[in-house]
């Protein structure tokens, strides 16, 4: 069987860098693994990183001539280039298989399997199920009989019992980076430590943050006695030893310096995190490494040794989810596990302890209390923990999350197209605020943050890592202006650095 894995072209935040800052998708190199593994031909096309347009696409797809075409996506901002994927393989070849994954897909199967020409939809976790679901079809035995997928019969939507998560993920295959464009991915000399690539050892969550989409696509997904389907949080690991393979593997083989953990909490697991670092300064390899992080684990960290040795094995660049300044608001958003003075503690340390690692920060704005006021507040307390980077975010309801079926039910959402779901746009008004006024406030919050002082300072930092960061925004930030110059657009409008851009070869 022919399976072909696309990542289709889409629409660029200004800041995704064309010439350097690409990142691997966790998703293609796991899954083409397990199929190679079973026996499939598999390839892959990652469209970003390689340049590769609409037509260009076409004629790829056409000359591997696949009987499947897998893809997915867990951000609703880009869903509509997946269905825009699966059109073009019908008109292709209305007999290659359409099969589609992620948190979006998975989270709204009856909305696109009624509308769209998707044959199949493999809900949550997909290694296992995307490999029986075509050892079915190669069989010609019933997809019925394939846990965890969902597909559109007798007009009507239909979704077999959920698959079990694997329980030890260390029986995964190395992912196949042989297969993906691994020169073209973290090509930065600044970013990321020069080099950068993705990698995980952890999946899903310890938590079910209300916002937050990440954790739904690895939860744990039962049919109660009633046939009602319920969600849980699930926190796995690869152990030690199988994630030290894959990355001596990125390290050795491809020379990569630069590890980007895209695990929801990297930090879960304290026995886990010491064991890493131990394991990692005993292998002496010259690497840093970016994760995200829970401040009231970092704090817990710090008291047993561990975090020390985290940082010492390599952690450059830390982001953690402060989100708001109040902590009735966390409460609101299911974040029970820390206080808004755990961050502040979290911040000082390291500024005091570890200074040279890069502290990011994440802000959501525009909830349904904000007013003004708050919003100031998430500003004064951005200054107080001193952040390298505050992300100041749209709050956004995506579909999944309990804030989706809240904002639903209760008729917040002023925006329903997904294509405007990109953190920076303000889809819905609070109690208080219009959503012009949320959007001009995150704009002025950037504006007053991001000055000559706060550039001057990280400029001048005597850290190397923090300095190529800062001169990395500088140098993205100048090209923009003058790529939107050039074009006879006023540079000194915000939406030109924060609103989606089509790339050159998008449609080549």
């Amino acid at each position: 069987m022919n399976v072909l894995l696309v990542a289709p072209p889409r629409l660029l935040w200004p800041y995704m860098n064309e010439q350097d800052n690409f990142m691997m998708p966790q998703s293609l190199p796991n899954l083409a693994a397990v199929l190679r593994q079973a026996g499939m031909r598999v390839a892959v096309i990652d469209c970003l990183p390689e340049k590769c347009g609409w037509k260009t696409l076409e004629r790829r797809i056409r000359e591997f001539a696949p009987d499947v075409v897998g893809a997915g996506e867990n951000h609703a901002l880009y869903a509509g280039e997946v269905l825009k994927l699966v059109e073009l393989v019908k008109r292709i070849d209305p007999k290659i298989v359409t099969v589609l994954g992620g948190a979006h897909f998975t989270n709204l199967p009856d909305r696109y399997l009624r509308s769209h020409p998707i044959d199949f939809i493999v809900r949550g976790e997909g290694e296992i199920t995307f490999r029986e679901l075509l050892r079915a079809l190669d069989a010609g035995t019933p997809t019925e009989d394939v846990e965890g997928i969902a597909y559109y019969s007798g007009g009507k939507v239909v979704l077999t019992p959920p698959r079990a998560l694997i329980a030890d993920l260390d029986t995964l295959p190395i992912p196949a980076f042989d297969l993906m464009p691994m020169d073209r991915y973290g090509r930065a000399k600044l970013l990321f430590n020069s080099g950068g690539v993705t990698v995980h050892h952890s999946r899903g969550c310890g938590a079910r943050c209300s916002f937050c989409v990440w954790w739904t696509q690895m939860g744990e997904r039962k049919v109660t006695a009633t046939g009602q389907e319920t969600l849980t949080p699930r926190w796995r690991t690869k152990s030690v030893e199988h994630t030290l393979a894959e990355i001596e593997v990125l390290h050795k083989q491809y020379g990569r310096r630069g590890l980007v953990f895209v695990d929801p909490t990297f930090n879960l697991d304290s026995e886990w995190n010491d064991e890493f670092a131990t394991a990692l300064i005993k292998k002496g390899w010259p690497i840093q490494w970016f994760a995200f992080m829970r401040a009231d684990l970092v704090l817990r960290d710090e008291r047993l040794g561990v975090f020390e040795k985290l940082v010492k094995s390599g952690l450059a660049h830390l982001c953690i989810g402060v989100e708001r300044a109040e902590d009735a608001d966390l409460k609101d958003f299911s974040k029970k596990f820390y206080t808004k003075n755990q961050s502040v503690e979290t911040f000082r340390l390291l500024k005091t302890k570890y200074p040279h690692v890069f502290r990011q920060a994440t802000f959501i704005l525009g909830t349904r209390n904000e007013t003004p006021e708050t919003i100031e507040n998430q500003l004064a307390f951005a200054r107080l923990i001193d952040a390298d980077y505050p992300a100041f975010h749209a709050a956004t309801p995506f579909p999944g999350t309990d804030f989706w079926r809240e904002a639903n039910e209760k008729k917040w959402l002023e925006v329903e197209d997904f294509d405007y779901f990109d953190m920076s746009t303000p889809v819905m008004s609070s109690d208080k605020m219009t959503r012009e006024e949320i959007d001009l406030a995150i704009i002025e919050l950037s504006r007053r943050y991001v000055g000559v002082k706060w550039l001057a300072k990280g400029l001048t930092s005597g850290s190397a890592y923090r300095r190529n960061m800062y001169l990395w925004w500088v140098l993205v930030s100048a090209r923009i202006f003058a790529d939107t110059a050039r074009r006879f657009v006023n540079p000194f409008r915000h939406d030109n650095y924060t609103r989606l851009v089509t790339p050159e070869w998008y449609d080549s």
